[in-house]
């Protein structure tokens, strides 16, 4: 499995419908789509899934007003039932010859929590149109990319909420499991946390909202310093392991705590959302990372310029993602050089 920051062709988005659940704060929703779209293009090219032409015509005017580049957009169709690119995109892995190759995995809507047969589809629907330049292998196995962190090493991080949800698959016990990470992603070692959860989460604790790699020594961190928030102990409790976890090299990682922003809240159910600043994304020489209209909003920027001193840090407003339980990272997949047509 690639790292993150391996060189990218561009970047895979999912575009909003009104047959999504966004569909009653759509506007807000593309608003965000369009500034991640802008910043996008404005360093890689950005592969977007429309639902047809009407919609991929929409798309492209609201990328060109929001100073999008839109020669650098390609639009391919696929049916869609909600827009988690992350959960539903194509994984890239690079074989012993040097050779990038896609894998397809079963989403089944985070353990069947949410209907999924478009999405799950959507890898095969472009793979018929010809949209990839590389083989694609559909794989017998529930997986989600917001579940896998890797350091390009053979290092896989996850976390056994998720990867061992009943829900999943239920015939692979943990062992199995890194039997599958290994055949699959090439991990030689898997380093799994007990420990993390966000309310308002329904991943079941996916390790890109709490825990990421910048490079590989260096681990990223959504911290929670307010004692009488209801997330201190657990998030204390996997910093404690994140402290224990060695590189490949035996050393303990360099660790960057990420600030805890406020408590959001849906302002129609006044359920609490699953706000983190570990869900940022990767691009070509910069790092697209959330916000939330929050104070610690620029405490997490200055985290990120220590983690990725080479990229520059571009806040995107999250708070219309954060309503569907994502953020930004969840919402992106990356698409690195030598794999589309």
């Amino acid at each position: 499995m690639l790292p993150e920051w391996t060189e990218q062709w561009g970047m895979m988005l999912t575009w909003p419908h009104n047959g999504t659940d966004w569909a009653s704060w759509l506007s807000d929703v593309e608003r965000t789509y369009t500034a991640i779209a802008r910043e996008v293009t404005r360093r890689e090219k950005l592969l977007v899934v429309a639902q047809d032409d009407d919609h991929a015509d929409h798309i492209r005017k609201l990328i060109a007003a929001g100073g999008g580049e839109v020669q650098r957009v390609v639009v391919a169709f696929a049916k869609a039932n909600d827009t988690w690119a992350r959960d539903h995109g194509p994984i890239t892995v690079e074989t012993g010859e040097g050779k990038r190759e896609l894998l397809d995995f079963v989403f089944n809507g985070w353990g069947n929590k949410w209907v999924a047969e478009d999405d799950n589809a959507i890898n095969r629907r472009l793979e018929e149109a010809g949209v990839f330049a590389v083989p694609m292998t559909h794989v017998d196995l529930v997986m989600e990319g917001g579940a896998l962190e890797t350091d390009g090493l053979g290092t896989v991080m996850t976390t056994r909420k998720c990867l061992l949800s009943p829900e999943r698959n239920p015939q692979l016990d943990e062992r199995a499991i890194e039997k599958e990470l290994e055949q699959w992603l090439g991990a030689k070692r898997v380093l799994w946390l007990d420990n993390g959860h966000l309310e308002g989460d329904d991943t079941d604790s996916h390790i890109d909202t709490l825990a990421r790699f910048a490079d590989a020594e260096t681990i990223v961190y959504q911290a929670c310093d307010d004692e009488s928030d209801s997330h201190f102990d657990e998030l204390q409790a996997m910093k404690a392991e994140l402290e224990a976890f060695r590189t490949v090299e035996g050393e303990p990682y360099r660790l960057h705590a990420l600030p805890w922003p406020r408590a959001q809240h849906d302002p129609s159910t006044g359920q609490r959302l699953p706000a983190t600043y570990a869900n940022f994304t990767i691009i070509n020489n910069a790092v697209l990372a959330p916000s939330y209209d929050d104070p610690s909003d620029m405490r997490a920027r200055v985290v990120l310029n220590r983690a990725f001193p080479q990229h520059d840090i571009i806040m995107i407003d999250c708070r219309p993602i954060i309503r569907g339980f994502g953020s930004l990272h969840c919402i992106t997949m990356q698409i690195p050089t030598g794999v589309m047509a």
